[in-house]
């Protein structure tokens, strides 16, 4: 399975790290290994003394499909879910100014949440979702899916053109305002609506 993610897909987002919006959607990849082991701790790696949690709406494919029309592209996915693209933004800053790719920054063991699964159908609307990251009790990320640039089925459009998509893979759909730095002993938890998806120990 793969593990696709979309960069700089709110505007809010884009400004806080003083990026430029894109003409079309950033998308790089996680490996596999990237996957936090269910109920298991996050461990600071020690290569990195800044490490921040994003917190995305997460969409699992579930059927191959290749140059999918945006039309038909939510007949491949039937459920919504949240997780957590932790980056070590002290070393993707390194690889920007140099022209370098991302992936030691964004890809590394452990740097995937992915949390529980729920319906597409519990929603009136893709369009309308809430979702928020709270740590130590403290709302640090909220979010709606209709603050983003490229709603869902435009990813899988997009993405679709350049990647066979197959049953299982993830997309990580970009990330709200409001990122910041975990310190050990961190409890963080990840909301859709009022449903709480995953919760989280920092070590």
């Amino acid at each position: 399975m793969k593990i696709i993610c979309i960069g700089r897909n709110y505007v809010e987002h884009i400004n806080e790290l003083n990026n430029q919006r894109p003409d079309e959607p950033v998308i790089f990849l996680k490996p596999d290994t990237a996957i936090l082991p269910k109920d298991s701790p996050f461990y600071i790696p020690d290569f990195s003394n800044d490490i921040h949690y994003e917190v995305e709406i997460l969409v699992k494919i579930n059927k191959v499909g290749k140059y999918i029309d945006k039309r038909f592209a939510s007949k491949y996915y039937d459920e919504i879910g949240l997780g957590i693209d932790f980056t070590a933004r002290d070393l993707q800053s390194k690889l920007k100014e140099k022209g370098l790719p991302w992936e030691k920054s964004k890809s590394f063991d452990g740097s995937a949440v992915i949390g529980n699964f729920i319906s597409k159908k519990k929603f009136s609307s893709l369009e309308n979702i809430n979702f928020g990251l709270i740590i130590n009790e403290n709302i640090v990320q909220k979010g709606n899916t209709n603050q983003m640039i490229w709603k869902i089925d435009e990813i899988i459009e997009h993405v679709s053109q350049f990647f066979t998509l197959k049953t299982g893979d993830i997309i990580f759909t970009g990330t709200p305002s409001g990122v910041g730095k975990v310190k050990q002993n961190d409890k963080v938890e990840g909301f859709v609506e009022n449903e709480k998806l995953f919760t989280l120990d920092i070590k």
